[in-house]
């Protein structure tokens, strides 16, 4: 990124919470694969897995680099270019630092990876931007939804993904995602009549998933465990020898 601004001398934005992360880049990247490590181990994935998954990690950081951050971005303040403003909107779950961009007046959305058409976005499990402990982990899925009502209430005619097709009826699609995620919800609780992790029941819902996928898979259990687990709808969650097991109560 710093090479591109350099280069083209244009401006650097990132959401205000973002900027000391990107200033910090390996430091952070690095906190950012233990974090994530300590996660899996938590909830069942083998170390050969965990192993490879550090090893892709690290290859993908690669492209990366610490970047100086000329504007922080505030939510609810604006960018103007020329004849357009863009109204900056925080939306957490598929990332900690997920921002929307509004133009209000001609009723548009630059979405992101926040609302995509053809595929739900992974609420992933992500080191909190400020740090945090991987035993007092982020609830994603819960910070996604909550994310997605609010994008629900907007005034948009169209919303501009960050993959695919425009989005034109954005409330429908955040309607289908939230029925989709609680049907989700209810077939994982079938599956707990007996204690799982969370890997075992990413591995029972998608198979042999790809080494790339783990994370994901185990990312998007978690989340709807959270839910279930916060609606009190008969879960519990079982410590064992540093490992979390989750089973229906009773």
């Amino acid at each position: 990124m710093q090479i591109l601004a350099d280069r083209s001398g244009a401006e650097v934005c990132a959401l205000e919470a973002l900027g000391p992360w990107l200033e910090r880049f390996s430091e952070n990247a690095d906190l950012d694969d233990r974090f994530a490590d300590a996660v899996m181990q938590r909830h069942g994935i083998p170390h050969d897995l965990r192993l490879g998954l550090r090893t892709v990690s690290g290859a993908f950081r690669g492209y990366g680099a610490s970047a100086r951050v000329d504007t922080l971005l505030v939510p609810g303040s604006d960018l103007t270019f020329r004849d357009r403003t863009w109204t900056v909107h925080h939306r957490p779950g598929h990332s900690p630092s997920d921002t929307v961009f509004e133009d209000a007046e001609r009723r548009m959305l630059l979405g992101g990876d926040h609302l995509i058409g053809h595929v739900s976005s992974n609420p992933l499990v992500s080191r909190p931007l400020e740090g945090g402990d991987p035993d007092d982990r982020p609830r994603a899925l819960r910070d996604y939804l909550a994310s997605m009502r609010l994008t629900r209430e907007m005034d948009l005619d169209v919303v501009l993904p960050g993959h695919g097709a425009p989005v034109t009826d954005h409330r429908k699609l955040v309607d289908d995602r939230i029925r989709m995620h609680e049907k989700r919800a209810a077939k994982i609780l079938r599956m707990l009549d007996e204690p799982r992790t969370a890997f075992e029941v990413a591995s029972a819902m998608w198979g042999n998933v790809a080494v790339t996928q783990a994370y994901l898979t185990l990312s998007e259990v978690l989340g709807h465990v959270d839910l279930l687990l916060e609606r009190g709808d008969a879960v519990e969650a079982r410590d064992e020898d540093g490992v979390t097991r989750f089973a229906a109560a009773g």
